[in-house]
């Protein structure tokens, strides 16, 4: 596996990062033995937030404040806070969790605006201090909106961004690769593989080896999945004939509006499990499972009838779809596949 430079930090790492997003959901043991394997196998790169539960907590107990590794291993978290005051606070929290000194890329988190020096907010300024302080060593944001994603690029005041980035992504998201090596500006993907509707990995990871300033964050909650991503440490995928043909065929597919299942729409004031029925149909299409077809789940599709209509899921999803049309089109289609009108 090559090394890539993440832009103007210079952290440079194997083209292959952790995204440590769902250790939340497994226990601290497993979570650590995880890590602690991930390290073992060459990942050098390891993402986490804030607003990941205990996912911090589960990287420092891993590593118990890394030690002489320290300098080996690149931690970025992440702050979803709105003022300067919340931003220390969780950033103490981090770090208290994490058993570190510092963190290398302490991020905005799944931000709605660009924040500058005086602009009113005070958090640009305060992550300035955190560096200055030698607290942070660089500057980084995620967000989920082109527009943003566009403005924060051109402003030059962020050495890092993470954007959601897979091979069924637009080519106007794509195109923000680019940009950000135009600024010297790092690159971190996540979501490559669309909140799960790619289920190839050796195609998922030749589309990120063609951008030299990219590492993809692949999130792993279970040994078996992160074995399959370490096994391209040995032996890269290419990008050949066959694959560009099939990464073809899925963007035909699949390409348009489709959920991601982030859950920043959540919660539902109906009740709607909206990031798991606003994708249902491809989910069974893409990830067949018996689960999906269970009473309980049918309970939770039939909960669509009673949406009200209120908006509130459209106004807060971060790709801007028309979520409620959505639901209602993966509820018409599920009763379809429960009758056996289709078969999947």
């Amino acid at each position: 596996m090559r090394n890539i430079t993440l832009g103007s930090t210079g952290i440079t790492v194997p083209q292959n990062g952790f995204g440590a997003l769902p250790i939340q959901r497994i226990s601290t043991e497993d979570a650590a033995a995880i890590l602690r394997r991930a390290y073992e196998g060459g990942m050098r790169f390891y993402d986490t937030a804030r607003a990941y539960s205990d996912s911090e907590e589960k990287i420092g107990e891993a590593f118990h404040g890394f030690g002489t590794e320290r300098e080996n291993v690149y931690i970025a978290t992440k702050t979803a806070a709105t003022t300067p005051d919340q931003v220390r606070e969780q950033f103490a929290t981090s770090l208290k969790n994490m058993e570190l000194d510092y963190v290398d890329i302490y991020q905005f988190h799944c931000v709605n605006q660009c924040y500058k020096p005086g602009d009113g907010t005070g958090m640009y300024e305060c992550m300035q201090e955190l560096k200055a302080a030698g607290k942070i060593r660089h500057i980084g944001i995620t967000t989920h909106k082109l527009g943003i994603a566009k403005e924060i690029i051109a402003s030059g005041l962020y050495e890092t961004l993470q954007y959601p980035l897979s091979y069924l992504s637009s080519d106007e998201e794509i195109a923000l690769v680019e940009a950000c090596k135009q600024q010297n500006m790092g690159f971190i993907a996540m979501k490559g593989l669309a909140g799960g509707l790619i289920n190839n990995a050796p195609a998922a990871m030749a589309f990120m080896l063609q951008f030299d300033n990219v590492i993809p964050i692949w999130g792993v909650q279970r040994m078996s999945e992160l074995e399959d991503w370490l096994a391209f440490m040995d032996k890269e995928p290419v990008l050949d004939a066959e694959l560009k043909a099939f990464i073809e065929k899925e963007r035909a597919e699949l390409t348009g509006e489709f959920c991601r299942g982030c859950g920043y729409c959540m919660p539902c004031p109906a009740g709607i499990m909206i990031n798991q029925c606003a994708r249902m149909s491809l989910m069974l299409r893409r990830a067949p499972s018996e689960a999906w077809l269970t009473p309980e789940m049918q309970a939770e599709m039939k909960k669509i009838e009673g949406c009200l209509e209120c908006g509130a899921c459209r106004k807060k999803c971060p790709y801007e779809l028309d979520t409620p049309n959505l639901l209602k089109k993966n509820y018409e289609d599920y009763k379809k596949i429960l009758a056996g009108e289709i078969t999947v």
